[in-house]
């Protein structure tokens, strides 16, 4: 059973909208839409589990409704943390699922992950456990404790941007969380599950994801985003036409040599 466990509790206060950024409308679609039809469309997921801030539980059913998401099996409160909306969620899976059942982590304004990176999400975690997707650093990165001084710069080639999915057995995930929820600091400075697995000594493995994969949390996300989605339909239509105009000139080339 491979899961995807969709967290959009944000409440959206960086991108001054005034509303949840997951729910911005892009291209005619809420963006949370646009997230949940990756996984809804692609053949190795077999449910959905959606964790939204509790007044936008009944929207939320009604976009699942008019959009035809038959993958997604509830939708459930957040919790006062992404890793509290996160728990809450792989609690609900733990009821009705295999504790050997794979869950993909994926915040739900991440609308532009690959087919290609959940498929490789799921090999990871059957060859080694879990699966961090990331993708190398091309900016310089600079280690400063209180903001005002550069105190080191680790070596570009060995830096690394975490995205989502982030991936694992179900039953480990949970664990993890259980150590962590029993700690005195709880989540405290815990910004991800590889944050939670490290901290715990667990080899967190890699998976290269793809470069579009960018959260939305900013008004400039938004505009990247459009620009992604205008540059995958020109991209689509540009092959098509391609593929068309080939077979034309080959049909036309078969009729002269007849």
């Amino acid at each position: 059973m491979n899961i995807a466990i969709i967290f959009a509790g944000g409440s959206g206060v960086r991108m001054g909208a005034g509303i949840p950024k997951q729910f911005l409308e892009i291209n005619g679609k809420p963006i949370l839409i646009h997230t949940l039809q990756l996984f809804q469309y692609h053949d190795q997921i077999d449910k959905i589990y959606v964790s939204v801030l509790s007044d936008y539980i009944p929207y939320v059913r009604e976009l699942v409704d008019e959009y035809h998401l038959k993958k997604v099996a509830d939708i459930i409160s957040g919790g006062e943390t992404a890793q509290d909306s996160i728990y809450n969620a792989l609690k609900r899976a733990e009821m009705e699922n295999p504790q050997d059942s794979i869950v993909l982590l994926h915040d739900g304004v991440r609308p532009f992950v690959s087919y290609e990176v959940i498929s490789n999400n799921i090999e990871s975690v059957q060859k080694y456990g879990n699966g961090i997707t990331c993708t190398p650093c091309f900016e310089t990165i600079m280690i400063s404790k209180n903001g005002e001084k550069v105190d080191s710069v680790p070596y570009r080639k060995e830096t690394f941007a975490a995205q989502a999915p982030q991936s694992f057995y179900l039953k480990d995930i949970i664990a993890a969380h259980d150590k962590v929820r029993a700690s005195a600091n709880g989540y405290e400075n815990m910004v991800d599950a590889c944050t939670i697995i490290r901290n715990q000594g667990i080899e967190a493995h890699m998976v290269m994801g793809n470069r579009g994969n960018i959260k939305v949390t900013t008004p400039e996300d938004v505009y990247m985003f459009r620009a992604l989605l205008q540059y995958k339909e020109n991209e689509q239509a540009f092959g098509l036409g391609l593929t068309n105009r080939i077979e034309t000139r080959m049909n036309q080339i078969t009729r002269h040599r007849k």
